[in-house]
Parts: C-alpha cells; structure tokens; sequence
C-alpha cells in the first residue's frame, strides 16, 4: 500500500486502500498499523484534519479493528 507523508507530531505516513478500506498508519516510532473496515469518509477527513493525531485519536483508535504489522 502506498502511502503519503503527513505533518504530525506522532503520524510519519497514512495509506489507505479503498477496495478494502483498510487504513495504514506508520509512526514516527516505526510502528505501522493496518485498521480495517474503515470508510474513506474517515480517511478523507483525517487528510483534511488540522491534526492528524487529534483526528486519529477521535474517531479512529479503538473504533475500528486494527493489526500491527510492523
């Protein structure tokens, strides 16, 4: 999955494919997470966000199934 870098504090690059609507995030701590079942309303509006990780923390984190991959 390809993914593009964002200005965070926490988020180095957000992915997303929509066929799946899976969702990748890599952190800063080299920690890449897949969540999955996630609309691509949700991830329009966390590109858009004025902070990611707000965003993130919100409406993403611990609302949708996640795995680590890396």
């Amino acid at each position: 999955m390809n993914r593009q870098p964002v200005i965070s504090s926490n988020m180095r690059t957000i992915g997303y494919d929509s066929k799946s609507q899976t969702l990748e995030i890599e952190f800063h701590s080299g920690d890449i997470y897949q969540y999955f079942n996630v609309p691509e309303s949700i991830y329009n509006a966390l590109m858009s966000a004025s902070s990611h990780g707000s965003y993130f923390h919100h409406y993403i984190k611990d609302q949708y199934r996640w795995t680590k991959i890396q």
